[in-house]
């Protein structure tokens, strides 16, 4: 009923091939891939992995692969590329948005129906400006993706974590009460969420809000956990950087209960693809330890499924 995937960026020493094997192996149905550009890429943790290089492919290449793809068990749930296509430098945020597009077109050559973003924010304004800058650049990538039929899944990640993110996190698409406005503002079916229940938890809120209301907008859902811990919140606050009080997991290891969150997919008969992200500093110390990073969230997730 659910499609058990993982997301690539967690084996950035293999290639695609290695890491679709890797999956067949270890009994996943999909792998979200990453197509991060070749140059000019985001340097932070788990960014830059290209495991399809999208902006090096001809069609023809694509078309290849296409065929390659089409022959191997595991099948690909999306591409995935997270910069910030609103990034106060007008420059990045341009060839942000342009990659963005040759990843829809990637992705529809490949017969690939889903591609996951971020909105992206000038995280130094508030979130007023960010929506009017939202309807000036957003309305033309939705408009590709339309004439291609391609969902994209916007991941709903703050991504306000450190210093550097501060004061109001370099993505938009974090509530929704946010989400709303956006949907108003570009009424596609095929935009809609690539959902995190993680950051709702450190926020504060209920993760099985979004499915009972945002049914129709699940494109694609990301299977991370996270240990919000009560007595580092004590000292510091909310309006502390989230990494001061909180903790990206595998799943099984952090706050959320993975079979309220199944069950309430299954409420809504969501029916897409769900893997696995690893963001886990206790799992990086070799590559050994990140395969026992997936292999146990895969274990423990697995006992929620049919």
């Amino acid at each position: 009923m659910l499609d058990l995937g993982f997301v690539s960026a967690i084996l950035p020493n293999m290639n695609l091939f290695e890491v679709l094997d890797f999956a067949h192996t270890q009994h996943f149905a999909c792998v979200e891939i990453m197509c991060w550009p070749s140059a000019n890429a985001d340097t932070r943790r788990y960014a830059g992995v290209s495991h399809i290089a999208v902006d090096q492919l001809s069609t023809n290449d694509l078309l290849a692969l296409k065929e390659q793809l089409a022959a191997h068990p595991v099948k690909i749930s999306a591409l995935g590329y997270y910069p910030n296509p609103m990034d106060p430098n007008e420059e990045q945020a341009s060839f942000y948005r342009e990659h963005i597009k040759k990843v829809i077109h990637a992705a529809s050559v490949l017969g690939i129906g889903n591609v996951n973003t971020f909105i992206g924010r000038d995280y130094t304004k508030n979130v007023a400006y960010n929506i009017a800058k939202f309807k000036e650049v957003w309305p033309e990538i939705i408009a590709l993706a339309d004439s291609l039929n391609i969902k994209i899944g916007i991941e709903n990640c703050p991504m306000f974590f450190t210093d550097d993110e501060w004061p109001g996190g370099k993505n938009l698409m974090t509530t929704p009460k946010i989400w709303d406005q956006l949907f108003e503002i570009i009424p596609s079916k095929n935009f809609g969420l690539n959902y995190d229940p993680s950051h709702m938890v450190f926020q504060m809120m209920d993760y099985t809000y979004p499915i009972y209301h945002y049914a129709e907008k699940l494109h694609h859902i990301h299977l991370k956990d996270v240990k919000v811990y009560p007595e580092k919140l004590n000292r510091v606050g909310i309006l502390a950087n989230p990494l001061e009080y909180h903790s990206p997991k595998i799943p099984g290891l952090g706050d959320i209960h993975w079979g309220k969150f199944i069950s309430a997919l299954n409420d809504v008969r969501y029916r897409g693809p769900i893997v696995i992200e690893v963001e886990d500093k206790a799992y990086e110390g070799s590559d050994e330890d990140i395969e026992k990073a997936i292999l146990s969230a895969r274990n423990h997730i697995k006992q929620y499924l049919p």
